[in-house]
């Protein structure tokens, strides 16, 4: 995974921002040439790998993020979307079958029945080739309060944050205790690189000194813009691009413990969290992210909760083709593009390997109601 791929940071600031539809509330529909991104639609039996794919596994999640249409503010709602209607997609939603979660048969049938298959292209360039990377939910030995080895706080969204106009209190700042009279942590980790990794996954466990594990999710951020510290590393040559991902980053910061602190800053960013309950981590969607199913996307170019073929390779093996059903119901600081996305493999080693190597390129799909 690229760092930079990771902040679960919804960009706020965006001109074309899209209110998804699946997302909970309706937008207003935008006329063909307004739109970002090209749709070309595509035969199923074209899709590369649709034959013989795992579509039963992607079922759970599109009816997870279906589930936001029956929000009391959606209910009445029949403004037409960019992407289909409210009408057409709550017709869909209610012919899934939920007893054949699993089944990937009926699951192939089901969206061939119920959607049309589209190539997105970047309207401007015509590309339809893209940035595939990969994000996980890490744990991290912690505690809930201050002692012994654990003496780098995770702070909440301090009261006086959206009180202030522009930007908040910088990573340096914050680190050299400007949240001291404003907030208390909600947790200690062991050090700055733990900390920092997690802001950049957005969400993770924590491991507490008696086995107990909590969870903390995304709950703001100071404004500054983000800055990708494998991008630095690359461009002072101590990293090649090739050779980037998490791991690598992680043995550069303990090689170098001298300039841990220095290089982190230079990411003015900071995130706060907030501890959660659950079965696994939230996504910008407002549903719980299922491991290899969910999509990070951007939404000033698609919206939350459309399924996506994906058509890109391993992130272990690049002869093996990576192609699967997913659904997009996240979001991320630098998941920026019409054709890029950022896969959710969710937690342990395994995970935090795939998502680590996880920096392909690679073509989607979108499907849309009929």
């Amino acid at each position: 995974m690229r760092l930079e791929a990771r902040n679960k940071i919804l960009n706020l600031y965006a001109p074309l921002l899209i209110v998804g539809v699946l997302a909970g509330c309706s937008s207003l529909v935008l006329e063909q040439d307004e739109r970002p991104v090209s749709l070309t639609h595509t035969n199923f039996n074209s899709l590369p790998g649709w034959a013989h794919g795992d579509q039963g596994d992607a079922l759970l999640p599109f009816w997870l993020s279906c589930q936001r249409l029956n929000r009391p503010a959606n209910l009445n709602s029949h403004v037409s979307v960019r992407f289909g209607s409210m009408k057409l997609w709550r017709r869909s939603c209610r012919k899934l079958d939920t007893k054949k979660f699993g089944n990937h048969i009926y699951a192939r049938k089901f969206f061939e029945k119920n959607f049309r298959a589209y190539l997105v292209t970047q309207k401007f360039s015509g590309k339809t080739e893209g940035l595939f990377t990969g994000y996980y939910e890490p744990q991290f030995d912690g505690s809930l309060k201050r002692f012994g080895e654990y003496q780098t706080p995770i702070y909440p969204a301090p009261d006086n944050l959206n009180q202030t106009t522009g930007r908040y209190f910088s990573r340096k700042q914050i680190n050299n205790g400007a949240l001291q009279n404003y907030v208390e942590p909600i947790a200690w980790l062991k050090n700055p690189v733990d900390v920092f990794f997690l802001q950049i996954q957005g969400s993770g466990l924590i491991k507490l000194p008696n086995g107990e594990i909590v969870r903390v999710g995304y709950a703001g951020h100071n404004r500054h813009p983000y800055t990708s510290i494998g991008r630095v590393l690359i461009n002072r040559q101590e990293l090649s691009k090739e050779a980037l991902s998490m791991q690598a980053i992680r043995s550069w910061l303990k090689n170098n413990p001298m300039k841990v602190i220095g290089l982190l800053e230079l990411n003015a960013r900071y995130i706060f969290f907030s501890l959660i309950k659950g079965s696994g981590p939230l996504g910008a969607q407002g549903v719980v992210l299922t491991p290899g199913r969910s999509l990070a996307i951007d939404p000033r170019f698609l919206t939350y909760g459309l399924p996506v073929w994906i058509d890109t390779k391993d992130p272990l093996n690049i002869d093996i083709a990576f192609q699967r059903l997913l659904i997009s119901q996240d979001t991320g600081g630098a998941i920026r593009g019409a054709v890029r996305g950022d896969i959710f493999f969710g937690h342990g080693l395994s995970a935090a390997k795939r998502a680590g190597h996880m920096n392909r390129r690679g073509r989607y799909f979108v499907f849309l109601p009929k």
